[in-house]
């Protein structure tokens, strides 16, 4: 890989089912003026792109030793202006904090701070709307099971994403 003129973002990436189920609530539910993405989870929001190279090999040493992971989807939450699905899975954080002090010169203090995993379906709305998107969505909640497959690599484009590799997890 080469460098890139733009920061970069990781994802992590989610088997089909799971990815379809969120992105349709997020097509649904998102203001659509605001809604440049997909359905993610994000690990980290502002890798730096003049790294690419290095960034992409070492993924790529870790996502081969990494078991793809089992993420219990435990609530919906609000967030503010916004809905989300609460992911619960230590391995996940501890994955994500191995990576996290690998790269510790170059994390911003967003990508420093503990990972809460959470997928999006809504954001950018009234605090009334979110609130009630998020009783809606709990009225026929259960908790459920979604696979982490691997990971995604994007390269920020000031609103869209350009995305740039996947990593599957191999171990």
């Amino acid at each position: 890989m080469t460098p890139v003129d733009a920061p970069l973002v990781l994802t992590l990436a989610l088997d089909k089912p799971s990815f379809q189920f969120f992105n349709r609530l997020r097509q649904a539910h998102f203001p659509a003026e605001r809604n440049f993405l997909e359905a993610h989870l994000s690990l980290f929001h502002h890798l730096p792109g003049t790294e690419a190279p290095c960034i992409a090999d070492h993924l790529a040493q870790v996502c081969r030793a990494q078991p793809p992971l089992t993420l219990p989807v435990t609530e919906v939450k609000m967030i503010g202006k916004g809905v989300a699905y609460v992911v619960k899975n230590k391995a996940l954080v501890a994955w994500r904090e191995q990576l996290a002090h690998h790269w510790q010169a170059w994390l911003t203090p967003q990508d420093r701070q503990k990972l809460w995993p959470h997928i999006t379906v809504q954001n950018k709305v009234t605090p009334a709307e979110a609130r009630a998107l998020q009783q809606q969505l709990a009225q026929d909640f259960a908790p459920f099971q979604a696979q982490g497959t691997g990971v995604c690599l994007w390269a920020y484009r000031n609103g869209p994403w350009e995305w740039l590799h996947d990593f599957g997890f191999e171990g």
